[in-house]
């Protein structure tokens, strides 16, 4: 889940951005300043930030200028100001968009979302390990050249894996990005797929490595 900070002085506006930003799906926090902002992109990882431009103690064009030096996080800069040199001005700061006020909640969830695939890495089409080949546009799996049967699950839970070796995934997770998250499973459900699975992948099952207590990892 993406996390959001959204500093502005108004209250009202960080409540309307934060109530959208979590029917959205997103995490949020909140600053009242830009000096706040900057201290908390210090201690927290944010995968956006939302920074008005008039602010006590750092204007946001300011507090822009010093999170960049911490960390490349997307931002987007919300005012009050039209003029084409305030937008150039903030373009050239870094900022990934401007939105000017007043403006549509939803329409600013829409921009976020834009920002947040636009640094997404691009993902690949084809996964290879050895003679284990993924297609993922295809939805097609070989082991050594021949082309093995599985279930949409078992290429779904195979691709969910394979696409970020080495990382652990608890069954939670695979239940919730497999399967979808309402779906009320148990754990079970993932150890069988599992093993269907690591019996067609014939030589490369020990790809699918199980982590004691948690779950399941691809090993690259």
């Amino acid at each position: 889940m993406a996390r959001l900070l959204i500093a502005d002085d108004e209250a009202d506006i960080r409540e309307v951005v934060r109530e959208y930003a979590e029917i959205s799906g997103y995490e949020i926090d909140e600053a009242d300043d830009g000096m706040k902002a900057v201290e908390m992109v210090q201690n927290q990882h944010y995968d956006c930030v939302i920074l008005d431009v008039m602010m006590p103690h750092l204007d946001g064009f300011s507090a822009c200028r010093r999170i960049k030096e911490i960390q490349d996080v997307p931002i987007i800069i919300l005012s009050a100001r039209t003029e084409e040199y305030d937008k150039l001005f903030g373009f050239e700061l870094g900022v990934d968009d401007y939105v000017v006020k007043p403006f549509s909640p939803k329409e600013l969830m829409a921009r976020v979302r834009v920002v947040l695939d636009r640094r997404k890495p691009k993902e690949k089409k084809i996964l290879q390990y050895g003679g284990l080949h993924i297609d993922i546009a295809g939805r097609s799996v070989s082991v050594d050249g021949r082309q093995v049967s599985l279930t949409p699950k078992e290429i779904d839970l195979l691709i969910c894996l394979a696409s970020h070796p080495d990382v652990a995934f608890s069954r939670q997770q695979l239940l919730s990005d497999v399967w979808d998250t309402e779906y009320y499973g148990d754990d079970r459900t993932v150890d069988s797929h599992v093993k269907m699975l690591r019996a067609h992948l014939g030589p490369y099952r020990n790809k699918i490595v199980t982590v004691r207590g948690m779950g399941y990892k691809f090993e690259s």
